[in-house]
């Protein structure tokens, strides 16, 4: 399908004008109408119906709900980074602004009355919780029929749109890497059970060990919350067992690298590690001592597949992202492939 810049391209005009002149907005010249409307039809190009909803709205604001996360800087944090410049480059395509607002401590998020209010014509929900009164409120927003989509977290049974990772399957391979080269006492440090992703990455931790004929040690089952102080804190666990755990899976990069930080802190040398997997693939991996293995997530895709979603009400079907085939699982929730980057810290020497 032709898009509003070959439209633009061929009738002479700027982007902004072919969205005044298709959506009704402003004063246009005829003869700039004329233009539009000739290349529009030559082309094929037909605006989405939030598109024009944007182009009409008082605010032209897409909404992106970030959570509260106690002394911890969001926007220096690649999951959050990655994933608000994939939304930003689309949304920039695609003539929105961005209307970035967090969450209040102990509140649920009044979605709907960003809407009744005026301040957004569509929203994105990032690091939602899977407990009661977030989904009640995503399903009010559902039944009033706003436009929104939740990304990296997954409401059971619902038909929200959705944009995510295929989580099971990054942990899988984490897994069946490490079992691959004889690693048998493998803790696995997981974030949260609230969040369906750390659901997600103990399901792929457990089929990657049955493969192997293994099952998960209660013993070797680590609580973090996703930051690199529980990874150091986690590390006293592992010097512990030093001589028993051989390696450690970590559900994102933060948390591995805090435990690499935590077990230098205890006087252990790298060539003295257990094997390591992060997971996200973020730049700190790479410069970790030694490299981080990781699970490499397209967060920037994801990104940008959420803007598509909500701008072209492509929710069932399969879609390219950065020609990255997306898997679909439910009618409305897109699935990303993720990739295991294997680096210096899980090669057995």
């Amino acid at each position: 399908m032709a898009s509003r810049k070959e439209v633009a391209d061929l009738a002479g005009v700027s982007e902004a004008t072919v969205s005044r002149v298709l959506n009704g907005v402003g004063p246009i010249k005829e003869e700039t109408r004329r233009k539009v409307l000739e290349a529009s039809e030559q082309l094929g190009y037909v605006p989405s119906a939030l598109a024009r909803s944007f182009a009409r709205s008082k605010s032209g604001n897409l909404g992106v709900v970030l959570p509260y996360v106690p002394k911890a800087h969001l926007f220096s944090a690649y999951f959050f980074s990655e994933m608000l410049s994939g939304i930003g480059s689309k949304a920039r395509d695609n003539s929105m602004d961005l209307l970035v607002m967090f969450r209040t401590p102990g509140e649920v998020m009044n979605y709907t009355d960003l809407f009744r209010r005026q301040k957004v014509d569509a929203c994105i929900i990032l690091g939602a919780r899977d407990d009661h009164e977030e989904l009640a409120a995503m399903q009010q927003l559902h039944q009033e029929g706003h436009p929104f989509c939740v990304m990296n977290q997954h409401f059971e049974g619902q038909s929200f749109t959705e944009v995510d990772a295929d989580h099971v399957e990054g942990s899988r391979l984490a897994i069946r890497h490490l079992t691959d080269q004889g690693y048998r006492k493998i803790a696995f440090l997981n974030g949260p059970d609230s969040y369906s992703n750390s659901q997600e990455r103990m399901e792929g931790v457990r089929l990657g060990l049955q493969e192997a004929g293994m099952e998960l040690e209660p013993s070797l089952l680590l609580k973090g919350n996703y930051s690199r102080r529980s990874g150091i804190e986690a590390a006293a666990i592992v010097a512990d067992r030093l001589h028993e755990i051989d390696a450690v899976f970590a559900a994102n990069d933060r948390m591995a690298i805090g435990v690499m930080h935590g077990l230098r802190e205890r006087g252990i040398e790298p060539a003295d590690f257990p094997a390591f997997v992060g997971y996200d693939d973020s730049d700190a991996a790479e410069m970790a001592v030694p490299p981080l293995s990781s699970v490499r997530v397209p967060f920037f895709e994801m990104g940008e597949l959420a803007v598509s979603k909500l701008m072209h009400g492509s929710v069932g079907d399969t879609h390219k992202a950065n020609n990255s085939d997306v898997a679909v699982t439910e009618s409305a929730r897109a699935l990303l492939p993720t990739e295991l980057i294997i680096r210096a810290s899980s090669i057995r020497q």
